[in-house]
């Protein structure tokens, strides 16, 4: 199959539209790109020098939804069906994934970093690990209507958050903390909202709160001009208004900024987890041995396992996550201005890609 995409050759040069021969080896299937979303990590790669396991030249793009249309032996069974392309597709096989650690798998798959990614008319993945999509057309299962492009966002966005606040056991009644409300952060706020924490949203920009507030948060706080001891008054006396000790507060670093994980480190407290969701090269300096006083728990977070990926688009289509005010979808055509978008701060819901047809 003949399949074209936009093809990163350098660094923060503008991406080409280019063609190739694409065929699926066994296990692997071809998927109709549907819809696309542009994530910081593509800028990290595009701008930031963000390394790649697979050198340029390359095609980015890793929030994928479509339909398989073409299948490598032993995948035949996908042919035709709608799917959800995980952004971390673990190989199932090796030691990691046996003991359910498949987000260290040594030969798991990320789409635009370790293969050509979705910025394309189709995309080559491997079988293993897709999710499948219910019929979008039956209104019981799909009440709010949400298109297939939509659902891009379940690959990552979605899905990562998601991940983190079950590996940290939010259960009803706790207090979970976002500190960045865009993107991931604004998708957690929703997912923890859902399951029945308390949450508290801390951002630096109203318009990111505002939406916050009415989309889960019960508590939003502008960390700009105010200190970190502040900050942490005010969401200990939101949890103890709700009768949640420490250890019940759940801290998720989802800004991808420096100032944003000196922040959610300086808010742990006595048994409180700490979940680093967000990424950025740069270095910060914390007082490291907090952990050890408080008792407390500091983990990272690497996207998200396949298995949890249809719970993921079950909150989605019942609209428990709510996903149309916060996406906005543009022609793929237009990517490099949309890169530039984005990089600049200009776009301020996640772009979706849709290829033209």
């Amino acid at each position: 199959m003949q399949i074209a995409s936009w093809v990163v050759r350098q660094a923060a040069t503008p991406m080409g539209l280019e063609t190739r021969d694409e065929h699926p080896a066994t296990g692997e299937v071809i998927v109709e790109v549907a819809g696309c979303g542009v994530c910081h990590t593509d800028l990290g790669f595009f701008y930031d020098g963000v390394p790649t396991r697979r050198p340029f030249p390359l095609t980015l793009g890793h929030e994928i939804s479509g339909r398989v249309v073409e299948a490598g032996e032993g995948a035949s069974e996908w042919l035709g069906r709608v799917v959800v392309v995980p952004a971390v597709l673990p190989c199932g096989e090796c030691d990691a994934c046996r003991a359910g650690r498949g987000q260290v798998c040594p030969r798991q798959i990320f789409p635009g970093s370790d293969v050509h990614g979705g910025f394309g008319s189709h995309v080559r993945v491997p079988a293993r690990g897709l999710c499948p999509v219910p019929d979008l057309a039956d209104r019981g299962r799909n009440p709010l209507g949400l298109d297939l492009a939509a659902l891009a966002v379940v690959a990552d966005a979605v899905s990562t958050p998601y991940q983190a606040i079950i590996r940290n056991e939010v259960r009803p009644g706790d207090v979970a903390v976002f500190v960045g409300a865009g993107g991931i952060g604004g998708f957690g706020v929703q997912i923890a909202a859902a399951l029945g924490a308390g949450v508290v949203a801390i951002d630096v920009n109203d318009a990111r709160l505002d939406a916050m507030a009415r989309h889960g948060a019960s508590l939003t706080l502008n960390a700009t001009g105010t200190d970190a001891k502040q900050l942490r008054r005010q969401v200990r006396a939101f949890a103890d208004d709700r009768g949640a000790p420490t250890w019940r507060t759940h801290i998720f670093e989802t800004s991808g900024t420096t100032a944003g994980q000196m922040t959610a480190f300086g808010l742990l407290g006595h048994g409180s987890q700490l979940s680093v969701v967000g990424y950025t090269p740069k270095s910060i300096e914390v007082r490291f041995s907090n952990l050890m006083a408080f008792d407390a728990t500091a983990r990272g977070n690497w996207g998200c396992l396949p298995e949890h990926y249809p719970a993921v688009v079950d909150l989605v289509l019942q609209g428990r996550v709510a996903l149309e005010p916060f996406i906005e979808r543009r022609a793929l055509a237009t990517i490099n201005d949309v890169f530039a978008d984005v990089h600049a701060g200009r776009a301020t819901r996640r772009i979706i890609l849709i290829p033209e047809r």
